[in-house]
């Protein structure tokens, strides 16, 4: 409380003025303080008991600083003397927490020992060197509510003089912005959290695997498209432009008709492989794509369509693929009824020849003789097929030898001049002159050679003419084969060497084959190295295929086989005892009857039981097995006849319509020396039974 006695008496008018406390003063440093928390906390104060001494002494600058101070809502505090005790305001409460009431009328470094480290340096630069500060949001660790935490602050600090001209003390007006700071941080993190979702979004859009692309308004203006887009349309400008404008290619195509009626009516449309014209590059040549998509109206705030999502994937393998299936389907079932009319176009003669053996004597040599060539035309449809699947699964392997090229050209000449002949055709032959060694396996090179010249003697009418030509240059093989038949259109040329593939305009005609001719063809070519082509100047105006491939010729000569030595002279014929076993009563007796004309002693059985008691008496020097037989199969009989003492020594031979590698190595492991399909080669059968 301040007295009046306080005053000095005698003292001067300025004296006495100073000394008599002013109203303002009053009002706030003692009976007068503003009726505030603080304003009472003062008058409560025993301030004789502080550093600071009565208010009564306080000098004029601190009372007008108090004064500030307390009547302040901006938080503020004045730190007065050496120990710097602290009077504040109610706005700074909040700031010092727990700390309050105790940090009122103490020394500050007792209250911010926490943060002395920061704010006790700058209060010494104004307390000894009269020198401001300003400070601005900057990183307080205090502990004004039981635990550390991050607080930012601005303020300043300012010298106050005292009635000397000393600095007495300072005043701090400050500001907390944790808040703001904190909410700054918030905001920053959901910023980025925003553009890196957006970042994200933007990846996975432009990553998809599937096209996407945003059209606005009723002219369905780009205005996203990702990667794949790009990639179907062409890296071309179409941001910012209608769709017309940007593929102006698709205006035809119906796709535009499709966005306005989802625009018009907002219901989604979607497509299933619908075909695309596109140009990847503007005014080039357009491309065939197949696409799945969906038009999917985008709505505005008033649900109004304002424009098109178009979401879907390049479907052009899939769609590809699928129409591939389809005609491989078709050609298996074209296939399957061609190899049934194949089959039974042989049948037909050969029933009708044996009637005739039957019943007309005269002409039974001429009757055998029609069983035989069809027999013979049948083994050559199953011998085709068997070559191509040998061949798709690699199990096709070339007997490779030296030959001349002209043997080749022979071989196959004679091989398909019966049909030349039936049709009138005339073949000219131009080969290179003087000797034109190859390392190949001739066998297969005159069947490639001969099913090419059988394809052009089939599809060339009567009477026309078919050229076959070689030459060798550098190392390569070149063999052409032409003709003035019924051509190839550009839709035919690259489909004519897959399997069960025919060219159209021939289906007609009486001699269309199995349509596996070229693709056997192309196996063989391939098999050595080379390829073969085909070509035409169109439907009717003929037809050349051209086959490359090196001659292997190599810096020594090859190794011959037992083939390729001069044959040797056939041993005189002798007779066998023959064990023949077969389920069939028809192919079981007119093998026997084969094998009995030789002169073999024959015992036949129609089963594998039957068989080895067969064996047991009259201990053959041959046995030849069926394999698919009853009660005991053909594996099973050759593996207890090689258990038996009789049966260690005879001659096994496996005869079945299996002729597989898979069956010929079973047959081995049976016990089998001699494995022979169906149709069997007689001959081959009798130099077997020849040689035991």
């Amino acid at each position: 409380m301040l007295q009046d006695s306080d005053t000095e008496e005698g003292a001067s008018p300025q004296r006495r003025a100073l000394a008599v406390p002013h109203p303002l003063l009053l009002a706030s440093a003692g009976a007068g303080a503003p009726l505030t928390e603080t304003g009472r906390l003062l008058l409560a104060t025993d301030w004789a008991a502080t550093p600071l001494g009565p208010v009564a002494g306080w000098p004029r600058s601190l009372r007008i600083a108090v004064s500030i101070c307390l009547n302040s809502r901006f938080p503020m505090f004045v730190w007065w003397g050496p120990s710097l005790v602290n009077i504040y305001n109610d706005a700074y409460i909040p700031v010092l927490g727990q700390r309050h009431p105790q940090a009122f009328g103490q020394p500050a470094r007792q209250s911010w020992s926490d943060i002395w480290d920061v704010v006790g340096l700058q209060a010494d630069e104004v307390m000894v060197h009269g020198r401001a500060s300003w400070n601005e949001r900057v990183l307080l660790v205090m502990e004004r509510n039981g635990y550390p935490e991050d607080t930012w602050f601005t303020w300043s600090y300012s010298p106050i003089h005292d009635d000397e001209g000393g600095i007495g003390g300072l005043f701090c007006a400050c500001t907390e912005e944790t808040g703001a700071v904190l909410a700054e941080r918030e905001r920053d993190r959901l910023v980025r959290e925003a553009q890196d979702a957006a970042h994200t979004l933007r990846t996975w859009f432009d990553d998809a695997p599937g096209f996407v692309a945003l059209l606005r308004g009723p002219r369905f203006v780009f205005e996203l498209a990702n990667k794949a887009y790009y990639q179907l349309v062409g890296h071309r400008d179409i941001m910012g432009r209608p769709v017309l404008e940007a593929l102006p290619e698709v205006r035809e195509q119906g796709f535009v008709e499709l966005l306005e009626q989802v625009y018009r009516t907002g219901k989604p449309f979607v497509g299933r492989g619908m075909a695309l014209q596109v140009q990847p590059q503007p005014g080039g040549p357009a491309v065939l794509r197949f696409v799945d998509f969906v038009f999917q109206p985008v709505h505005d705030a008033d649900g109004q369509v304002a424009g098109i999502f178009a979401q879907g994937h390049d479907a052009t393998e899939q769609v590809q693929g699928a129409r591939a299936l389809q005609d491989a389907d078709r050609r298996k079932d074209d296939f399957l009824a061609t190899l049934a009319h194949e089959l039974r176009n042989p049948l037909a003669p050969i029933r009708q020849a044996a009637l005739v053996a039957r019943n007309d004597a005269p002409r039974q040599a001429w009757a055998l003789g029609v069983i035989e060539r069809q027999v013979g035309h049948m083994a050559l449809l199953l011998d085709d097929l068997l070559d191509v699947s040998r061949i798709s699964r690699g199990k096709l392997e070339l007997r490779l030898r030296r030959v001349e090229l002209r043997e080749v050209v022979d071989a196959a000449v004679e091989t398909v001049r019966p049909l030349l002949q039936a049709k009138r055709h005339q073949l000219h032959v131009r080969l290179p002159p003087g000797a034109a060694p190859l390392l190949v396996d001739p066998v297969r090179l005159a069947q490639v050679v001969s099913n090419l010249l059988s394809n052009a003697g089939k599809y060339t009418d009567a009477g026309g003419r078919i050229e076959l030509e070689a030459g060798m240059a550098d190392g390569v093989l070149t063999l052409r084969v032409r003709d003035n038949g019924i051509g190839l259109s550009a839709q035919d040329r690259p489909e004519i060497f897959e399997m069960f593939s025919q060219v159209a305009s021939a289906i007609d005609r009486s001699e269309n084959g199995l349509g596996i001719g070229l693709a056997l063809t192309r196996g063989l070519v391939q098999l050595h190295g080379g390829r073969i082509d085909a070509a035409s100047d169109g439907p009717g105006k003929g037809s050349e295929f051209i086959v490359t491939l090196p001659t292997r010729q190599p810096d020594q000569p090859a190794a011959t086989t037992a083939a390729d030595s001069a044959p040797a002279q056939p041993a005189a014929p002798r007779s066998r005892k023959v064990l023949l076993a077969d389920d069939n009563a028809d192919a079981l007796e007119t093998m026997a009857a084969l094998l009995e004309i030789e002169g073999h002693v024959v015992q036949t059985a129609t089963d594998g039981n039957r068989a080895l008691l067969a064996g047991e008496q009259l201990r053959p020097d041959v046995a030849i097995l069926d394999i698919g037989m009853p009660h005991l199969n053909g594996y099973e009989a050759a593996a207890k006849i090689r258990e038996t003492d009789w049966g260690r020594s005879v001659v096994l031979i496996a005869l079945t319509g299996w002729g597989q590698e898979q069956d010929q190595a079973r047959a081995r492991e049976a016990g089998f020396d001699h494995h022979c399909t169906k149709p069997v080669d007689i001959e081959r059968l009798l130099q077997l039974v020849q040689g035991a």
